[in-house]
């Protein structure tokens, strides 16, 4: 009986210490068109001893995301939180200046509440015209330099460009895709130390 409520114990503390990453982020994060446990996000807790909290919602834009965000960091506490956004706001053609506005604040907000942002470079299709295309995936590298945080590539670079990985509307990665994106993130993941 006492070696199970060690056990027992030290599960719980195990669940209780791990580290915290939460996911914001819009379609490309939020299993689009499958069930929730055969997205990325999900495929990855069986592989991290980072507790993952996936507070994405398909259509999120950087200006939806910000509002959520002090309600998550109240309620999750996370000690690093992926922003993964802008995406949406690109194939909606919004200003790039409000876009970079609304991702400023996040990372200062996460910062705000002790924790570490980490930025996910976007990516959007090329027929948005190379000036605006140009001027959106700049956003991302410029801030993570203003702010002096850490930038993933985007882990749809080697996906989108398969056929066979994507669904249908060409924009969102299917099943097949998402144990490469849990991977890809997964290695990255490992590299990360919150201060």
């Amino acid at each position: 009986m006492r070696i199970i409520l060690f056990l027992l114990i030290g599960c719980f503390s195990q669940v209780s210490f791990a580290q915290k990453l939460l996911i914001l982020g819009d379609s490309l994060s939020a299993a689009y068109g499958m069930q929730q446990q055969q997205g990325w996000p999900h495929l990855l807790q069986q592989d991290t001893r980072w507790q993952l909290i996936n507070a994405s919602i398909s259509g999120e834009t950087t200006a939806g995301g910000l509002a959520r965000l002090p309600a998550l960091l109240q309620q999750h506490n996370p000690d690093a939180v992926l922003i993964e956004l802008g995406g949406n706001d690109g194939l909606r053609g919004f200003a790039i200046a409000t876009a970079k506005a609304n991702l400023n604040e996040i990372i200062t907000l996460v910062k705000q509440h002790n924790a570490m942002p980490v930025l996910m470079q976007i990516r959007i299709p090329p027929n948005y015209g190379p000036r605006y295309v140009q001027q959106f995936s700049a956003i991302y590298p410029q801030l993570a330099e203003q702010h002096q945080i850490t930038l993933w590539p985007f882990f749809m670079d080697n996906i989108a460009t398969n056929a066979e990985l994507m669904l249908p509307d060409g924009i969102h990665p299917n099943q097949a895709a998402q144990p490469l994106i849990s991977e890809f993130v997964g290695k990255l993941l490992a590299d990360l130390a919150p201060e």
